[in-house]
């Protein structure tokens, strides 16, 4: 992911260099942003990470992150000339995996076991776009807002917890975003790479069923000491529109 960021960051680096640079600066796509409502699509990768808070500090879990891809659908509206409202509906396939400390002295029951977390979420951000005055053939713009996503592998129904093998997440989860970007105006169409992290707001983690008897003899040595866990993650974007 540090390689696609760079790759990303030199990319829109040399693309702009040549606009400031082009003598001719003749203007591609000149109207495409006076339009009341645009519509494009997105192709991209994601790296989707865990942040883990414990009740008592002991052996960390160590979270395992494997880049994955997203893909969905653009709707703008053009509010004025630097600022836009989007939507953005996508479907984002995200792989962790969970490795459980061994001979932690406040689980001395663990013994390293591996949890892998497949997700697929309907991810759905609404978000503001505030751009900076066009300069030739590109625009560099922050963007920002909430979302609300759908994770269809969560296993929050599954009647088996971490004991019989299950890692439990809950389906219906909040976040808040935070980006930036830069528009290529070509001849035929708006390109825009973007890089946007992904904040999760609220507890995900379901509990194995042994915690809920509030019996600590019989805790589940996997979740009882477990605060909270929250998705957070990185984007990469390629827009067409």
């Amino acid at each position: 992911m540090r390689l696609l960021f760079l790759l990303v960051f030199l990319l829109s680096l040399n693309f702009s260099n040549a606009q400031l640079f082009d003598k001719e600066k003749v203007l591609n796509k000149e109207n495409i942003d006076k339009k009341r409502w645009s519509w494009g699509y997105f192709l991209g990768f994601n790296a989707y990470d865990f942040q883990i808070k414990y009740k008592e500090q002991g052996e960390d879990i160590e979270v395992g992150k494997n880049p994955s891809f997203n893909v969905g659908l653009i709707g703008n509206l053009r509010i004025n000339d630097y600022l836009d409202l989007r939507l953005e509906p996508g479907v984002v396939f995200a792989n962790r995996s969970l490795t459980f400390p061994d001979n932690d002295p406040l689980n001395p029951l663990l013994n390293g076991e591996i949890r892998e977390v497949n997700s697929s979420y309907i991810h759905i951000p609404l978000l503001l776009k505030f751009s900076a005055k066009r300069i030739n053939n590109f625009k560099p713009f922050i963007i920002g807002g909430a979302s609300v996503s759908t994770n269809l592998s969560s296993n929050e129904d599954n009647p088996q917890d971490n004991e019989a093998g299950q890692f439990r997440m809950k389906t219906n989860n909040y976040y808040y975003e935070i980006g930036f970007g830069v528009d290529f105006y070509f001849e035929y169409f708006k390109f825009t790479p973007s890089i946007r992290g992904v904040f999760g707001m609220g507890n995900e983690l379901i509990r194995d069923d042994a915690d809920t008897d509030n019996d600590p003899l019989t805790n589940s040595p996997y979740t009882s000491n477990i605060e909270s866990v929250k998705t957070r993650g990185i984007f990469i974007n390629f827009l067409f529109q």
